[in-house]
Formats: structure tokens, C-alpha cells, sequence
């Protein structure tokens, strides 16, 4: 179900669906003019959980345009819109799947289940010099994680490190807010402002380049 449509004052328009349909449910909403990809992806994928994740997002990309666009991938898994007609970016998490579009300019957009497994992976991405807030740890590590997982969705280059070639800015976890990020992978070495939001289930961020 389309939880959440929302146009942005960069141009940008949001998009978050909850996944609580089954299989033949959200089959019961695609498209019959496409019937036939949806069912070869479900012949070629055997997890029912990516199943209902490709299924929702292609619903929902018809409910936030009001018109049937086809997402295709590139060679290194970044999806894209066949005719051109938007940039594009998808995000899965548990029960939720999130997209971002524009127009004219690349984006990023990323949600992640509250877990506190991220703990135990913290030091594979997170970098001595980058502030966590000890009171709110695994929230401030997740906000982390997700705004290094927009950056690298946008940096068009292989070999990515995010603990050395992507530097979240120091700052204290709310409700919602912006967070700075660096990027050292390219010569630009860009700096991100990207959205955040922390909701009950997950977090939110989102980020338009510029």
C-alpha cells in the first residue's frame, strides 16, 4: 500500500510503499499490459521476500507517475527507466520500499530497519575520525550506514570503501534533519547535504545532487 507521496521543493517526488500485500495480491494490482515480466521474474527468483519487493516497487512507481514506466538495471545493479524520462532510485527494507525520482538530476535514496545488528558491523564502515553520539549509538551508526548507502548510489565509480572514501560530517541524531557527508573516492571529493528521518520501524534518507 502507497503509504506515503510526497513532491519536494528541489523537484524531486517521493515515494513509500508497505509491503504487507502477499504474492497474488500485489499481482492482482500489476499491470496486465506487463503481465508477462512479472511473471518471468518469478520464475527466474526463488525468495518470495524479493518477489514482493520488485512487485511493489513497480506499483508503486505507477501510482506516484499516474502512467506505466518500465525499471530496468544496469550491468552493476543500478536501476534505471527505460524511455529516460526520470533518474530514479530504489530502496528495500523490511515490509517497506522506498523511491525517489526527478527529472533532470541524479539521486539517492535509502531506508533501513532499526536494528542494532548494524553494531556489529559498525567498524567495516564507519571511520575513526566520524563522531557517533554514545547515548544514541545504534541509531547514529544506522543514519551512517543509510547515507553512505545514497552516496555510493550516486558516485559512478567501482571499488567504493565506504569507511575510507566516504566521510559523514559530525552531528547529533533528531527526529529529521540534514547531514553533510565527503566523497574521496573522485577528484571532486563532493560534499553531500543529504535528508534524514527517523521513524518507528526505520530510518529515511534522501538526497537530490546538485
Amino acid at each position: 500500500m502507497l503509504i506515503r507521496k510526497e513532491y519536494h521543493t528541489n523537484g524531486s517526488l517521493m515515494g513509500i510503499w508497505k509491503i504487507d500485500e502477499t504474492i497474488e495480491e500485489l499481482l492482482e494490482l500489476f499491470p496486465s499490459s506487463i503481465r508477462s515480466e512479472a511473471d518471468s521474474y518469478i520464475k527466474s527468483v526463488r525468495s518470495n521476500r524479493r518477489i514482493r519487493e520488485w512487485l511493489s516497487t513497480r506499483i508503486m512507481l505507477l501510482e506516484l507517475l499516474g502512467e506505466l514506466k518500465i525499471i530496468l538495471n544496469r550491468e552493476d545493479g543500478k536501476p534505471y527507466i527505460e524511455d529516460g524520462s526520470y533518474h530514479i532510485s530504489i530502496s528495500h527494507t523490511r515490509d517497506h520500499a522506498a523511491i525517489l525520482l526527478h527529472k533532470t538530476h541524479p539521486v539517492g535514496i535509502d531506508i533501513e530497519i532499526i536494528s542494532d545488528r548494524v553494531e556489529i558491523l559498525a567498524y567495516k564502515f564507519i571511520s575513526e575520525n566520524e563522531y557517533i553520539d554514545p547515548e544514541h549509538k545504534t541509531l547514529h551508526q544506522l543514519l551512517h550506514w543509510s547515507v553512505k548507502e545514497c552516496m555510493f548510489k550516486l558516485i559512478n565509480e567501482q571499488g567504493i570503501d565506504f569507511k575510507k572514501h566516504l566521510f559523514v560530517h559530525r552531528f547529533t541524531p533528531k527526529q529529521s534533519g540534514m547531514i553533510n557527508a565527503t566523497e574521496y573516492k573522485t577528484n571532486k571529493q563532493k560534499i553531500f547535504s543529504l535528508n534524514y528521518e527517523v521513524h518507528p520501524e526505520y530510518v529515511l534518507t534522501w538526497v537530490v545532487e546538485n
